[in-house]
């Protein structure tokens, strides 16, 4: 049990660490305790999603995973966020107004935005909690799955605790400008470049 417990801990750093930035950014946003709330539910409930697709097609319930280019399209979403940034008149410049671009539209709660945003990061998770439910009797899944909830909170608080340290918030309020949307950007590319989606385009069009 030991065991399972620390190899699922190690399973879900090495998938979950590439949230780590996005979430410390998306804090270091957050100025209004209601607001907090929004960020942890949106990762749990994008993690749950996760892991009960994994679970369904592991234990042979469901095979509906989509294709790893289509997931990849869920990467326009912070791409359209960080250009949406990016283009912002500098009058409107200011942490309330760059922090309502996340939960506007029709994402209009941040937990949703924070929802999608797992969710389009989530093929390698796909492939490799597959496989790792597949190797697991029904006790050591529930053990698995537990340390997975756990994880998600110390990831949330461990990013919570890093955006509130005074020299990462003053740098990221001092060039919020351009961190946000280079990340955003940045993020939205590399998820529809690693999934394969770009390629996958090209082929329908061409």
């Amino acid at each position: 049990m030991i065991i399972t417990a620390f190899t699922a801990a190690a399973i879900y750093v090495a998938t979950g660490i590439d949230y780590l930035v996005i979430l410390i950014l998306l804090f270091s946003q957050i100025k209004k305790s209601n607001q907090i709330k929004h960020i942890w539910i949106g990762q749990y409930i994008g993690t749950v999603i996760i892991i009960g697709a994994s679970l369904l097609v592991a234990l042979g319930v469901a095979n509906f995973i989509p294709q790893q280019w289509m997931i990849g399209l869920l990467g326009l979403l912070p791409l359209y966020l960080g250009i949406k940034i990016w283009i912002k008149e500098e009058e409107d410049e200011d942490e309330d107004n760059i922090l309502s671009l996340f939960s506007s539209g029709r994402f209009n709660q941040l937990f949703i935005t924070v929802t999608f945003i797992v969710l389009a990061s989530s093929a390698d998770d796909f492939a490799i909690y597959i496989p790792y439910f597949t190797t697991l009797n029904m006790m050591e899944i529930i053990i698995a799955v537990i340390v997975f909830m756990i994880m998600v909170g110390v990831l949330c608080l461990i990013s919570y605790r890093l955006a509130s340290l005074n020299f990462v918030s003053d740098k990221i309020e001092k060039y919020e400008r351009w961190i946000v949307p280079i990340v955003f950007i940045g993020l939205g590319i590399y998820i529809l470049f690693e999934n394969g989606t770009f390629n996958a385009l090209f082929s329908f069009l061409f």
